[in-house]
């Protein structure tokens, strides 16, 4: 992967600089550390930082077409890239190089403005049309790989991530309260807003073309739809998932550089690895992470899968005392990221990076198949829903919710409070959002300045999963939540992780079950084949039960968990206490501080598991003192690559 950043001025203001567009790529040094490149004519500037990995010695960017009227800067890689090359060189076009970038740029003159809906793979990218005086902004159907912009009537300013934008000088560094509210909801900002009000994130899936009078044309073009079909077998389903799975593995190896994968044990990574080792004429390289504390540690079954299917497994254990990697994260991340698994996740991608420089992951597979547990609980609920009245579910259900306790500490099945709640909402999308909204119920009157929320002006977090879900396109209550985490969770927190996390450490992650195609077949396959009695990726598992082991295939979902809990009340307490209450602490800005101090002293009483709370607080701190400052934020110094 790479670091793109771009200027594109309007009107009679100054022309962009190189020193402008060198300070811009400098702070995404860590995105491409293989070398950089720059171009300046007349109101466009573009800036590139290199990972090289296809066509190692050519594919400098930015790159031109023949007369240099057509300009690219790329992030990302197109697996069809070399059958889009063959179509246009047919056409007449002439190539220089063997990259996929070159490609964009020849299909950018065939195609126009809809050179995405032609790409297979992951991408954002920006495309300079001189002679037409306008620039295209470009992002993967699925949101792999990110792209902010700040725009306004003198000029778009845009890069890889935040911190690029920042550095152009322009844009404020201020907290948008709304996004604080969306924030503690959800663990992260979703797009298009970003936690700084004079910027935004693309979002997947959009072209957003700008004109050189500041006109601006958003346009999504590529949506997911569940369209299912009934009367196919089971064993055709499992037939064409594997071969639908293994073409996309296939097309994501491909690189002139080493290529390895991450294996956590679970369904996903045991599935891509083991198409990996199928596909490689050599042992391929599996990294796996673990934790002293046994009921968070998955590394006997990554173990399990590496004897099967016969890959090279290296291991790393996280313990709290390296934590100090916390401030390094909150600057990758650039905005508050309250996700506790970028933890283990930038060490899994520190590890890999000292054997390969692209590794494939299993994310996505949860999304795709419905594995995750809510999944169950939101068909649970709707068939309820179905057969109870709404007036007798709003009186009776609602009645019982507000009186049962809040109990965390009970056993699973005993926590009704969430369900009765979720049961009397009139409109499903309010009880989904309960359910993944990290802070649904949060009492912003104590845990907030009134400022705060003032300034947010009523804003409600809720608002975005009841858009999901109204532009969802079915009725179906599992693919309705599937089609809300794809258009939430999955690329503002689980992709955002994953790419801060790896390119931290200059390591390209792909992702191959989130390749389009194999979505766009998963999608028709119906909802009970997905979540079948209960079991949440019953006709994946079916699937793969030729090629991975029983035990791994039908044990208890363990999920990507970090003993937060635990280290906040013992190896991370003091560094946590100094981060929240010290005299430089930023909270107090916006946070009611004696709140904060009741959060803390409940959770090390063992009263309240506060921790949760506490890891978003935390977050939220070290962005504030990384980033809300004049000066641009110095980088951590890099990774080194043996």
């Amino acid at each position: 992967m790479c670091g793109i950043a771009g200027l594109f001025r309007f009107g009679e203001g100054p022309p962009p600089d190189e020193p402008t567009l060198r300070r811009m790529a400098d702070t995404l040094f860590h995105r491409g550390p293989d070398g950089d490149g720059y171009s300046v004519r007349g109101p466009i500037g573009l800036a590139h930082r290199r990972l090289a990995i296809i066509d190692l010695s050519g594919g400098r960017q930015p790159m031109g077409n023949e007369d240099g009227s057509i300009e690219v800067t790329f992030n990302g890689e197109i697996y069809n890239f070399e059958s889009l090359r063959e179509r246009l060189l047919a056409k007449g076009h002439v190539f220089r190089t063997r990259s996929d970038t070159e490609v964009i740029v020849h299909l950018y003159e065939e195609e126009g403005d809809r050179v995405a809906e032609h790409l297979r793979g992951e991408f954002a990218f920006a495309i300079a049309d001189h002679k037409r005086r306008r620039m295209l902004l470009a992002r993967d159907r699925l949101g792999v790989k990110p792209l902010y912009y700040a725009l306004d009537h003198r000029r778009l300013v845009f890069g890889s991530e935040a911190k690029a934008v920042l550095a152009e000088g322009s844009t404020p560094r201020r907290v948008d309260s709304s996004a604080l509210l969306d924030y503690l909801a959800f663990r992260y900002v979703p797009s298009p807003r970003t936690i700084y009000p004079g910027m935004r994130k693309l979002p997947p899936a959009h072209t957003l073309v700008v004109e050189s009078d500041g006109r601006a044309t958003e346009r999504r073009y590529w949506d997911l739809k569940f369209e299912p079909e009934p009367d196919v077998s089971v064993e055709t389903w499992c037939e064409r998932l594997r071969d639908a799975i293994a073409e996309a593995v296939k097309i994501q190896m491909v690189a002139d550089v080493p290529v390895g994968g991450f294996l956590s044990g679970g369904v996903d990574s045991s599935t891509v690895i083991s198409y990996m080792a199928e596909a490689s004429a050599h042992p391929v390289v599996a990294c796996s992470i673990g934790f002293s504390e046994g009921a968070y540690d998955e590394r006997q079954y990554a173990r399990t899968v590496a004897k099967h299917v016969g890959v090279d497994l290296r291991e790393f254990l996280v313990e709290p005392q390296a934590l100090d990697v916390v401030r390094k994260l909150a600057w990758h991340y650039d905005e508050p990221f309250g996700d506790s698994s970028s933890v283990p996740t930038y060490y899994v991608s520190k590890m890999a990076r000292e054997h390969v420089t692209v590794a494939l992951s299993g994310d996505g597979g949860d999304e795709t198949f419905a594995g995750y547990r809510r999944y169950k609980f939101e068909a649970a609920e709707d068939r309820v829903r179905r057969m109870l009245p709404a007036g007798l579910r709003a009186v009776l259900c609602g009645a019982l919710g507000r009186i049962y306790p809040k109990a965390d500490w009970l056993p699973r099945p005993l926590r009704a409070k969430t369900t009765l709640l979720n049961l009397a909402e009139r409109d499903p999308s309010r009880s989904w959002y309960r359910s993944v909204g990290s802070m649904a119920g949060f009492d912003r009157a104590s845990l907030l300045r009134q400022e705060t929320i003032d300034d947010a002006g009523g804003h409600d977090p809720a608002d975005l999963i009841s858009e999901a879900f109204r532009t969802a396109g079915t009725t179906d209550a599992v693919s309705r939540a599937q089609s809300c985490d794809y258009r939430t969770y999955l690329p503002e927190d689980i992709l955002v992780k994953a790419d801060r996390a790896a390119m931290a450490c200059s390591l390209e992650v792909r992702v191959p079950l989130l390749d389009h195609v194999l979505l766009e077949l998963a999608a028709k396959i119906p909802s009970d084949l997905k979540l079948h009695g209960g079991e949440g990726k019953w006709i994946f598992k079916k699937a793969m039960e030729p090629r991975l082991p029983h035990d791994i295939l039908w044990r208890k979902k363990q999920g990507f968990a970090v003993p937060v809990r635990e280290w906040l009340r013992a190896d991370l307490r003091e560094y946590a206490e100094s981060l929240l209450f010290s005299k430089d602490a930023r909270l107090s800005d916006w946070f009611e501080m004696r709140t904060v101090r009741s959060l803390w002293d409940e959770h090390q009483a063992g009263t309240r598991d506060a921790s949760d709370l506490l890891w978003l607080l935390m977050s939220f701190e070290g962005f504030a003192q990384q980033h809300l400052v004049e000066h641009a934020a110095p980088r951590p110094t890099p990774e080194p690559v043996r």
